[in-house]
This record gives structure tokens, sequence and C-alpha cells, in this order.
């Protein structure tokens, strides 16, 4: 292993969940192929047991020694466990004595970070409507791509899945379009460019006064692939190797994204976006994507 530390590393958090061993696994082959490092974290503060919603959702009475004792296993073995795997990399771990979005958006945070991976392990029903999940908090204020494993997954290492991107113009989706692009440049996979698209007959009574053609399925459906096209030109020419589908879906912009991607495929969007993809915040359609996708989904501001 060269002796000369990365300039940048992959964040990953690890809480000893399957999902989390995906998001170490994935995240060592991440940093394999780009050269960067990889940084462990495991936050010892409970997220659970804190707040009003502490009876809902449960939590230990553990002490904050065992805690921390637990963590520092934890991360122990998450860099053993992924240094068989790739003896190459430059590993570090950290411990943060916080809850666990806290620590990982302080380390995205971080000059040197290129990307957050976490683990989908989370809450669910209704803890997870009132708290969240750490991936959704993660995605919702991190400078950084960030990427969600599922809770299962089968085929993490060494699998060569198609990258998914939504495209619909704004600005976070050129910035995914441009990640999707670089991953598949670096993984030798192609990408496949969603817009997804709706009849605007539906819609003609509430937005008001809508051109003739807006009511052509067709029309609407070429403006799609159109929008699809002029998003990913700039990137073709950047990435020639690269092979791309385009895919005008007739669907809600979460059915079209979840349809199209398997288990296997990286599946990435923009923080928000506009058209077919309007409104993507976090807690809507990108977490309608993160609990619904069985493969890993990256989110990119």
């Amino acid at each position: 292993m060269d002796s000369t530390a990365p300039d940048r590393w992959v964040v990953v958090g690890v809480d000893g969940s399957d999902s989390s061993r995906y998001a170490l696994e994935w995240s060592g082959n991440e940093a394999a192929l780009r050269g960067l490092g990889i940084r462990i974290v495991s936050a010892v503060g409970r997220i659970e047991a804190d707040g009003p919603f502490g009876d809902l959702v449960g939590g230990g009475d553990a002490s904050a020694w065992s805690r921390s004792r637990d963590a520092r296993a934890l991360v122990d073995y998450a860099r053993e466990w992924i240094l068989r795997i790739f003896p190459e990399l430059h590993v570090e771990t950290r411990i943060a004595t916080e809850r666990p979005a806290n620590a990982l958006l302080a380390e995205a945070s971080a000059d040197d970070a290129a990307a957050v991976v976490v683990g989908s392990r989370g809450l669910s029903g209704l803890a997870a409507a009132f708290i969240g999940s750490v991936g959704v908090e993660l995605a919702a204020d991190s400078p950084v791509p960030v990427v969600v494993m599922p809770k299962k997954h089968e085929n993490v290492q060494g699998v060569k899945g198609r990258i998914i991107v939504g495209a619909d113009g704004s600005e976070p989706s050129r910035r995914a379009v441009e990640f999707a692009f670089t991953q598949a440049s670096q993984r030798g996979t192609e990408v496949v460019a969603v817009c997804a698209w709706q009849p605007m007959a539906a819609f003609a009574s509430s937005v008001g006064p809508v051109p003739p053609d807006a009511f052509d399925d067709d029309a609407v459906a070429e403006s799609a692939r159109r929008t699809a096209e002029q998003e990913v030109s700039g990137m073709r020419e950047r990435h020639p190797d690269v092979e791309v589908d385009i895919r005008a879906v007739r669907a809600h912009p979460v059915v079209a994204l979840l349809e199209v991607g398997t288990p296997a495929d990286l599946i990435v969007i923009g923080s928000r976006g506009r058209g077919g993809f309007a409104g993507l915040l976090l807690g809507s359609i990108s977490q309608s994507v993160l609990h619904g996708a069985k493969g890993p989904v990256a989110i990119v501001h």
C-alpha cells in the first residue's frame, strides 16, 4: 500500500446492521476505483431514546462507557473487514460522541470529504415520519453526494450495475448527471437517463391555460426526451466511453425511477428538481425513492 495519504476520503457510517456492511463494501469499492481513502465513522450518541419520541422508538440504557467500547470494537472490526477485501486502501476510523446524523454531517462538511455513505436500517412507520432516518437527514444538508444503501442487498461487491439518473433540466439534476457519468466511466457501465412525464390533460383545470400540444401525449413525451438529451449531451462529449440510454417514462417520477432501476443499479437524483421532478425535496419524492429502492441511491446537491 502506498504510504502517501489520499487527498480525499469516502466517509462511511457503520452501526453493525447489514445495510451498514453493504455501505462499507460499497465505500471500499468506490475508494479503490477513485484512488480515495475510506473514513469509517461510528457515533455513540443515542438517537432512538432521546427526545419526545423516546418511548415510541425505544432505546437502551447502556452507559456512555459501554457504548464507546462497543463503537470502538465495531470500527476496528469494520477496518479489518474492508482491508481484507481491499488491502491497498488507506483506512481511518473515528468515533463521535453525538447523534449519527450530526456526526456524519460534520465529516461530510470537511474539505477532504468526497462522499458520505450510510445504510438504511433507520426507523420505520410512525416513528420515521416524525424523526426521519440518518440518510434522509444527511441528504437534506450534506455538501457532498450522499449514498444510501438498501436494507437488503445481495449483490454489492463486484456487480457492474447500471447508473440510473433522473434528468429534468434543473441545476441539481445537471450535477446528478455529471456524478452519474463519472460513476459509469469508473465502473465501465452505462447511464440510463430517465425523464418522467405525465399526461397534461388531467392537470389542465388546476394549472390554467396550457398550449394545445400539452394535451398531446406524444408531444409531451418528445419534450421529456429532448430534456434528457440536452441534459446528457455535454457529459457524452466528456465521457465518450459511456453508453447512454435515454428513457422518457410516462409515470410519476418515483415510479419511473423505481421501475427502471434494479437492485444492482445505482439510482442518482438531484436534491431538488423541476418539471417531471418538480418539488424534489427530501421528505417527498427523494424520500420515497430512498424508501422504495432495492439498490443504492445517491442524492446530489
